[in-house]
Protein backbone atom coordinates (compact mmCIF):
# COMPACT_ATOMS: atom_id res chain seq x y z
CA UNK A 1 0.00 0.00 0.00
CA UNK A 2 1.13 3.53 -0.80
CA UNK A 3 0.29 6.30 1.69
CA UNK A 4 0.62 10.04 1.50
CA UNK A 5 0.59 11.61 4.97
CA UNK A 6 0.17 15.38 4.90
CA UNK A 7 1.36 17.34 7.92
CA UNK A 8 3.54 14.33 8.65
CA UNK A 9 6.35 16.30 10.31
CA UNK A 10 4.01 17.70 12.95
CA UNK A 11 3.20 16.23 16.34
CA UNK A 12 0.50 13.64 15.60
CA UNK A 13 1.56 13.18 11.98
CA UNK A 14 5.12 12.20 12.85
CA UNK A 15 3.94 9.81 15.55
CA UNK A 16 1.54 8.26 13.03
CA UNK A 17 4.28 7.77 10.42
CA UNK A 18 6.62 6.19 12.97
CA UNK A 19 3.82 3.88 14.13
CA UNK A 20 2.81 2.89 10.58
CA UNK A 21 6.41 2.31 9.43
CA UNK A 22 6.91 -0.03 12.37
CA UNK A 23 3.54 -1.78 12.01
CA UNK A 24 3.52 -2.11 8.21
CA UNK A 25 7.17 -2.26 7.08
CA UNK A 26 6.05 -3.19 3.56
CA UNK A 27 4.05 0.04 3.05
CA UNK A 28 5.49 3.02 1.20
CA UNK A 29 4.87 6.27 3.06
CA UNK A 30 5.41 9.75 1.67
CA UNK A 31 5.45 12.55 4.23
CA UNK A 32 4.29 15.93 2.95
CA UNK A 33 4.85 18.99 5.12
CA UNK A 34 5.28 22.71 4.65
CA UNK A 35 7.68 22.76 7.63
CA UNK A 36 6.20 25.73 9.41
CA UNK A 37 7.32 26.38 12.98
CA UNK A 38 5.46 23.26 14.20
CA UNK A 39 6.90 20.88 11.59
CA UNK A 40 10.18 19.24 12.49
CA UNK A 41 11.93 16.68 10.29
CA UNK A 42 14.13 15.59 13.17
CA UNK A 43 11.02 13.89 14.59
CA UNK A 44 11.28 11.43 11.68
CA UNK A 45 15.04 10.96 11.85
CA UNK A 46 14.74 7.23 12.58
CA UNK A 47 12.96 6.52 9.27
CA UNK A 48 14.31 9.09 6.82
CA UNK A 49 16.89 6.67 5.40
CA UNK A 50 14.44 3.84 4.80
CA UNK A 51 13.86 3.04 1.11
CA UNK A 52 10.06 2.98 1.53
CA UNK A 53 9.93 6.50 3.02
CA UNK A 54 10.11 9.83 1.25
CA UNK A 55 9.65 13.45 2.22
CA UNK A 56 8.30 16.29 0.09
CA UNK A 57 8.29 19.85 1.39
CA UNK A 58 5.28 21.67 -0.01
CA UNK A 59 2.10 23.49 0.94
CA UNK A 60 -1.16 21.55 0.56
CA UNK A 61 -2.64 24.78 -0.84
CA UNK A 62 -0.28 24.54 -3.83
CA UNK A 63 -2.45 22.75 -6.38
CA UNK A 64 0.32 22.19 -8.94
CA UNK A 65 2.73 20.77 -6.39
CA UNK A 66 0.07 18.44 -4.97
CA UNK A 67 -0.87 17.18 -8.44
CA UNK A 68 2.78 16.52 -9.25
CA UNK A 69 3.12 14.66 -5.98
CA UNK A 70 0.12 12.45 -6.78
CA UNK A 71 1.50 11.71 -10.25
CA UNK A 72 4.77 10.58 -8.70
CA UNK A 73 3.39 8.65 -5.73
CA UNK A 74 0.06 7.29 -7.02
CA UNK A 75 -1.20 6.96 -3.43
CA UNK A 76 -3.80 4.42 -2.35
CA UNK A 77 -4.53 6.31 0.87
CA UNK A 78 -4.17 9.95 1.91
CA UNK A 79 -4.26 10.85 5.61
CA UNK A 80 -4.49 14.58 6.24
CA UNK A 81 -2.98 15.94 9.45
CA UNK A 82 -1.92 19.22 7.84
CA UNK A 83 -3.50 22.08 9.76
CA UNK A 84 -2.78 25.17 11.74
CA UNK A 85 -3.89 24.02 15.17
CA UNK A 86 -3.07 26.55 17.88
CA UNK A 87 -6.20 28.39 18.98
CA UNK A 88 -4.35 31.51 20.14
CA UNK A 89 -2.68 31.86 16.75
CA UNK A 90 -6.07 31.50 15.03
CA UNK A 91 -7.36 34.45 17.04
CA UNK A 92 -4.35 36.52 15.97
CA UNK A 93 -4.45 35.51 12.27
CA UNK A 94 -7.71 33.79 11.18
CA UNK A 95 -6.91 34.01 7.47
CA UNK A 96 -3.92 31.69 7.77
CA UNK A 97 -6.17 29.06 9.32
CA UNK A 98 -8.81 29.48 6.61
CA UNK A 99 -6.20 28.89 3.93
CA UNK A 100 -4.53 25.84 5.47
CA UNK A 101 -7.43 24.17 7.24
CA UNK A 102 -10.12 24.68 4.59
CA UNK A 103 -8.68 25.66 1.21
CA UNK A 104 -5.82 23.17 1.54
CA UNK A 105 -8.27 20.36 2.23
CA UNK A 106 -10.12 21.31 -0.96
CA UNK A 107 -6.91 20.96 -2.97
CA UNK A 108 -6.30 17.50 -1.49
CA UNK A 109 -9.87 16.38 -2.16
CA UNK A 110 -9.65 17.47 -5.80
CA UNK A 111 -6.40 15.54 -6.21
CA UNK A 112 -7.87 12.44 -4.55
CA UNK A 113 -10.87 12.58 -6.90
CA UNK A 114 -8.69 13.04 -9.96
CA UNK A 115 -6.31 10.18 -9.10
CA UNK A 116 -8.93 7.71 -7.80
CA UNK A 117 -7.51 7.47 -4.30
CA UNK A 118 -9.03 4.53 -2.42
CA UNK A 119 -9.39 6.39 0.89
CA UNK A 120 -9.05 9.97 2.06
CA UNK A 121 -8.99 10.34 5.83
CA UNK A 122 -9.46 13.72 7.45
CA UNK A 123 -8.08 14.17 10.95
CA UNK A 124 -10.49 16.55 12.63
CA UNK A 125 -11.09 17.68 16.22
CA UNK A 126 -13.63 17.47 19.02
CA UNK A 127 -13.49 21.27 19.22
CA UNK A 128 -16.02 21.58 16.40
CA UNK A 129 -18.72 20.53 18.88
CA UNK A 130 -17.98 23.51 21.09
CA UNK A 131 -18.02 23.18 24.85
CA UNK A 132 -20.37 22.27 27.67
CA UNK A 133 -20.72 23.80 31.10
CA UNK A 134 -18.38 22.46 33.76
CA UNK A 135 -21.32 21.19 35.77
CA UNK A 136 -22.67 19.15 32.82
CA UNK A 137 -20.53 16.16 33.74
CA UNK A 138 -22.95 13.68 32.16
CA UNK A 139 -23.00 15.40 28.74
CA UNK A 140 -20.93 13.82 25.97
CA UNK A 141 -20.83 14.67 22.29
CA UNK A 142 -21.61 11.94 19.78
CA UNK A 143 -20.98 11.99 16.05
CA UNK A 144 -24.54 13.28 15.60
CA UNK A 145 -24.27 16.18 18.05
CA UNK A 146 -24.77 19.72 16.78
CA UNK A 147 -21.74 21.94 16.19
CA UNK A 148 -20.85 25.15 18.03
CA UNK A 149 -17.21 25.95 17.18
CA UNK A 150 -15.82 28.78 19.27
CA UNK A 151 -12.62 29.86 17.51
CA UNK A 152 -11.38 30.47 13.97
CA UNK A 153 -9.40 27.24 14.38
CA UNK A 154 -12.38 25.02 15.21
CA UNK A 155 -14.58 26.82 12.68
CA UNK A 156 -12.16 26.10 9.83
CA UNK A 157 -11.89 22.47 10.92
CA UNK A 158 -15.69 22.24 10.93
CA UNK A 159 -15.78 23.72 7.44
CA UNK A 160 -13.26 21.14 6.26
CA UNK A 161 -15.42 18.33 7.66
CA UNK A 162 -18.39 19.63 5.68
CA UNK A 163 -16.28 19.80 2.53
CA UNK A 164 -15.06 16.22 2.99
CA UNK A 165 -18.62 15.00 3.47
CA UNK A 166 -19.73 16.93 0.37
CA UNK A 167 -17.09 15.21 -1.76
CA UNK A 168 -18.35 11.86 -0.51
CA UNK A 169 -21.99 12.63 -1.27
CA UNK A 170 -21.48 14.50 -4.55
CA UNK A 171 -18.57 12.63 -6.11
CA UNK A 172 -18.59 9.33 -4.24
CA UNK A 173 -15.05 9.95 -2.97
CA UNK A 174 -14.25 7.28 -0.34
CA UNK A 175 -13.66 9.30 2.81
CA UNK A 176 -13.58 8.92 6.57
CA UNK A 177 -13.27 11.51 9.34
CA UNK A 178 -12.01 11.18 12.91
CA UNK A 179 -12.59 13.74 15.65
CA UNK A 180 -10.22 13.35 18.56
CA UNK A 181 -9.83 14.88 21.99
CA UNK A 182 -6.62 16.53 23.23
CA UNK A 183 -3.46 14.53 22.47
CA UNK A 184 -0.18 14.48 24.38
CA UNK A 185 3.09 12.61 24.00
CA UNK A 186 6.51 12.83 22.31
CA UNK A 187 7.35 15.37 19.59
CA UNK A 188 4.67 17.91 20.55
CA UNK A 189 5.68 21.51 19.94
CA UNK A 190 5.95 23.26 23.33
CA UNK A 191 3.17 25.75 22.85
CA UNK A 192 0.48 23.27 23.93
CA UNK A 193 -0.31 22.80 27.62
CA UNK A 194 1.55 19.64 28.61
CA UNK A 195 4.86 20.12 26.75
CA UNK A 196 4.91 23.82 27.62
CA UNK A 197 4.58 23.05 31.32
CA UNK A 198 7.21 20.31 31.16
CA UNK A 199 9.73 22.50 29.34
CA UNK A 200 9.10 25.52 31.56
CA UNK A 201 9.38 23.37 34.68
CA UNK A 202 12.72 22.02 33.52
CA UNK A 203 13.95 25.60 33.09
CA UNK A 204 12.33 26.91 36.31
CA UNK A 205 10.29 29.36 34.29
CA UNK A 206 6.74 30.56 35.11
CA UNK A 207 3.91 28.17 34.23
CA UNK A 208 1.19 30.31 32.60
CA UNK A 209 -2.34 29.05 33.27
CA UNK A 210 -5.32 30.68 31.57
CA UNK A 211 -8.04 32.19 33.75
CA UNK A 212 -8.90 30.11 36.81
CA UNK A 213 -7.42 26.90 35.39
CA UNK A 214 -10.73 25.07 35.75
CA UNK A 215 -11.16 24.33 32.04
CA UNK A 216 -11.60 20.61 31.46
CA UNK A 217 -10.23 18.54 28.59
CA UNK A 218 -10.22 14.85 27.71
CA UNK A 219 -6.64 13.61 27.22
CA UNK A 220 -5.46 10.77 24.94
CA UNK A 221 -1.91 9.49 24.54
CA UNK A 222 -0.86 10.08 20.93
CA UNK A 223 0.03 6.45 20.18
CA UNK A 224 -3.54 5.41 21.01
CA UNK A 225 -4.79 8.01 18.53
CA UNK A 226 -2.46 6.61 15.84
CA UNK A 227 -3.87 3.13 16.40
CA UNK A 228 -7.41 4.49 16.05
CA UNK A 229 -6.60 6.13 12.70
CA UNK A 230 -4.94 2.92 11.52
CA UNK A 231 -8.17 1.01 12.24
CA UNK A 232 -10.38 3.63 10.59
CA UNK A 233 -8.26 3.72 7.42
CA UNK A 234 -8.23 -0.07 7.07
CA UNK A 235 -11.63 -1.07 8.46
CA UNK A 236 -13.76 2.04 8.93
CA UNK A 237 -16.92 2.40 6.88
CA UNK A 238 -16.65 4.80 3.97
CA UNK A 239 -18.43 8.09 4.58
CA UNK A 240 -18.44 7.67 8.35
CA UNK A 241 -17.24 9.86 11.20
CA UNK A 242 -15.61 8.39 14.30
CA UNK A 243 -15.09 10.17 17.62
CA UNK A 244 -11.84 9.21 19.35
CA UNK A 245 -11.59 9.89 23.07
CA UNK A 246 -10.33 8.57 26.37
CA UNK A 247 -12.97 9.45 28.99
CA UNK A 248 -10.06 10.93 30.89
CA UNK A 249 -11.24 14.41 31.80
CA UNK A 250 -8.95 16.62 33.83
CA UNK A 251 -8.80 20.27 34.82
CA UNK A 252 -5.89 22.21 33.35
CA UNK A 253 -4.69 23.31 36.77
CA UNK A 254 -4.61 19.72 38.04
CA UNK A 255 -2.42 18.67 35.12
CA UNK A 256 -0.01 21.53 35.77
CA UNK A 257 0.25 20.63 39.45
CA UNK A 258 0.78 16.97 38.58
CA UNK A 259 3.67 17.88 36.26
CA UNK A 260 5.20 20.01 39.02
CA UNK A 261 4.95 17.08 41.40
CA UNK A 262 6.50 14.61 38.94
CA UNK A 263 9.42 16.96 38.27
CA UNK A 264 9.88 18.01 41.89
CA UNK A 265 9.06 21.64 41.22
CA UNK A 266 7.06 23.99 43.49
CA UNK A 267 3.51 25.08 42.67
CA UNK A 268 4.77 28.63 43.16
CA UNK A 269 5.94 28.51 39.53
CA UNK A 270 2.28 28.63 38.49
CA UNK A 271 1.25 32.02 37.12
CA UNK A 272 -2.40 32.76 36.28
CA UNK A 273 -2.75 34.86 33.14
CA UNK A 274 -5.76 36.57 31.47
CA UNK A 275 -8.09 34.04 29.94
CA UNK A 276 -8.17 33.27 26.21
CA UNK A 277 -10.96 34.92 24.20
CA UNK A 278 -13.91 32.56 23.82
CA UNK A 279 -12.16 29.92 25.92
CA UNK A 280 -14.17 26.68 25.91
CA UNK A 281 -14.86 25.36 29.39
CA UNK A 282 -15.29 21.61 28.90
CA UNK A 283 -14.88 19.15 26.05
CA UNK A 284 -16.24 15.63 26.34
CA UNK A 285 -16.94 13.15 23.57
CA UNK A 286 -18.50 9.72 23.39
CA UNK A 287 -16.30 7.23 21.52
CA UNK A 288 -18.77 4.32 21.75
CA UNK A 289 -19.07 4.10 17.94
CA UNK A 290 -15.42 3.32 17.22
CA UNK A 291 -15.32 0.94 20.16
CA UNK A 292 -18.43 -0.87 18.93
CA UNK A 293 -17.59 -1.00 15.21
CA UNK A 294 -13.81 -1.32 15.19
CA UNK A 295 -13.01 -2.62 18.66
CA UNK A 296 -10.81 0.37 19.52
CA UNK A 297 -10.29 1.66 23.03
CA UNK A 298 -7.50 3.66 24.67
CA UNK A 299 -4.70 1.50 26.05
CA UNK A 300 -2.60 4.05 27.93
CA UNK A 301 -3.69 5.43 31.29
CA UNK A 302 -3.05 9.11 31.86
CA UNK A 303 -0.45 8.66 34.60
CA UNK A 304 1.45 6.14 32.48
CA UNK A 305 1.24 8.36 29.40
CA UNK A 306 2.30 11.46 31.30
CA UNK A 307 5.31 9.66 32.77
CA UNK A 308 6.33 8.49 29.29
CA UNK A 309 5.93 12.03 27.97
CA UNK A 310 7.94 13.64 30.77
CA UNK A 311 10.75 11.13 30.37
CA UNK A 312 10.79 11.69 26.62
CA UNK A 313 11.29 15.44 27.09
CA UNK A 314 13.95 14.76 29.70
CA UNK A 315 15.78 12.38 27.36
CA UNK A 316 15.41 14.51 24.22
CA UNK A 317 16.37 17.99 25.32
CA UNK A 318 18.19 18.61 22.04
CA UNK A 319 14.91 18.19 20.15
CA UNK A 320 13.08 20.96 22.00
CA UNK A 321 16.03 23.18 22.93
CA UNK A 322 16.74 23.66 19.21
CA UNK A 323 13.23 24.87 18.42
Amino acid sequence: MRLVVTGGAGFIGSNFILYMMNTYPEYRICCVDKLTYAGNLSSLQSVTDKPNFCFVQTDICDKNAINQLFVAEQPDVVVNFAAESHVDRSIENPRLFLESNFMGVGVLLDACKRFDVKRFHQVSTDEIYGDTRLEDSETFFTEESSWHPSSPYSSTKAGADLLVQAYYRTFGLPVTISRCCNNYGPYQFPEKLIPLMIVNCLQDRPLPVYGDGQNIRDWLFVLDHCKAIDLIVHKGRVGEIYNVGAHNEMRNIDIVKLICKELGKPDSLISYVPDRKGHDRRYAIDFAKIRRELGWKPETGFQEGLNKTIHWYLDNRVWWENL
